[in-house]
């Protein structure tokens, strides 16, 4: 039997010890945050928070977590009540498919918990392991940069609301 504290709740699982934490998120415990990328540590799709430190869930197995707390991106806000840094992600629309923003997400939530202001170089360097496929890295560090109260870096400009459609005008 394994006990996991995730998001504030405390749960006894009858899983092999050396099930990785992802499977016992997604398969144990239906959160379905954390997604499956690589199953390598490469890419930071099931990035989670483990006693405040940002882990590829994927190479960690359940016996290693002991005590120290799970955080997944559940815990942060709801579709219907987003917390900050989701609000940000989607006023910048850094989403395209979105697949690695849950793992976007909690290891900018880690850096943000651990130093509220980074500096660019402390931001650009704490997320590098993450990984887009979209190309999306620039709104997310954007999305990051407004919660952290950043200024804009890199030319990339704040937030603005998206464009209307261009219904035959010129352009």
């Amino acid at each position: 039997m394994i006990t996991l504290t995730v998001n504030g709740v405390q749960h006894a699982l009858d899983i092999d010890p050396s099930t990785p934490l992802l499977y016992a998120l997604r398969d144990d415990l239906h959160l379905h945050g954390a997604k499956f990328g690589c199953g390598l540590g490469q890419c930071g799709a099931c990035t989670v928070i483990v006693g405040g430190e940002a882990v590829f869930s994927c190479l960690v197995p359940v016996s290693s977590i002991g005590a120290r707390p799970v955080r997944t991106v559940e815990s942060l806000g709801t579709a219907e009540h987003p917390g900050p840094l989701q609000k940000s992600f989607i006023a910048h629309q850094a989403a395209q498919c979105g697949y690695c923003i849950a793992g976007m997400i909690m290891r900018a939530q880690a850096l943000l918990d651990r130093n509220p202001r980074p500096t660019e170089s402390e931001l650009r360097e704490h997320m590098e392991p993450n990984l887009c496929r979209c190309g999306t890295h620039m709104r997310i560090l954007a999305a990051i940069r407004e919660v952290a109260h950043l200024p804009a870096g890199d030319g990339v400009p704040a937030a603005k609301p998206p464009r209307a459609a261009n219904h035959g005008g010129t352009q």
